[in-house]
């Protein structure tokens, strides 16, 4: 865990607001150490250099991302939970842009951030309930990705535009191909719904009361992949 101090507290706090006021070019260690009240050696200490100060201004921002995704309620269907998480995403980054800009840069699945891994793993956790409705069409993680990667590209596409030139119905248009492209509804095409079934079970699988020795398992775990899509 980061030391936690006041020092700390009002670092990360005005390297924050001379992202959002004037920039990422703006918060160097003149400009923050002179906002929060500190001396330069203040910064490295207790981050190391820049790059750490600018991750712990980024947590700071998941830290608020973070706090509405987990108050979202739960829809009855799964799809629309997808589809309300992916609107949250690309609400929080159009009213945040600079640090959203900056989160971005640890959402990739390099990346071993904490926070974004949160991030990473409320979004899984959303398509696995897809999953065990049987209305994936497509592997846990493969859609996982195809909807990080979406939501996070149109979400700086529309930053780059001015707010009075975006395409409003960008953001939905791209949702909804995503969502058609990764999911299926309950009555799948005959020669797809063993690879639907296949999903679901492999997503529940940890769930069952059956017991099975590591390599059957193991076994198991192979022949539903390959039965799942690729």
């Amino acid at each position: 865990m980061p030391e936690r101090s006041p020092a700390r507290d009002r670092i990360v706090a005005a390297a924050a607001d001379l992202l959002v006021q004037q920039g990422r070019e703006a918060v160097t260690t003149r400009a923050v150490s002179a906002a929060a009240g500190v001396q330069p050696p203040a910064i490295y200490r207790l981050f190391g250099d820049m790059s750490g100060l600018l991750e712990a201004v980024a947590a700071d921002g998941f830290a608020r991302y973070l706090k509405i995704k987990n108050a979202q309620p739960r829809a009855g269907d799964p799809v629309d939970d997808l589809r309300a998480g992916w609107d949250l995403h690309i609400g929080f980054g159009l009213d945040n842009p600079a640090q959203y800009r900056l989160m971005s840069e640890f959402l990739g699945p390099g990346s071993d951030h904490p926070a974004a891994q949160e991030s990473r793993d409320i979004l899984r956790g959303l398509v696995e309930r897809v999953a065990e409705a049987g209305r994936l069409a497509i592997g846990i993680d493969q859609a996982a990705e195809m909807m990080l990667a979406a939501g996070v590209g149109v979400t700086l596409t529309l930053l780059d535009q001015a707010p009075e030139r975006r395409d409003p119905g960008l953001s939905e248009r791209t949702r909804e191909a995503v969502i058609a492209a990764v999911t299926t509804d309950r009555t799948a095409p005959e020669d797809r719904e063993p690879s639907r079934r296949a999903v679901a079970l492999r997503a529940v699988l940890d769930e069952s009361s059956a017991e099975f020795t590591p390599g059957e398992r193991l076994l198991l775990d192979e022949l539903l992949a390959r039965l799942s899509p690729a």
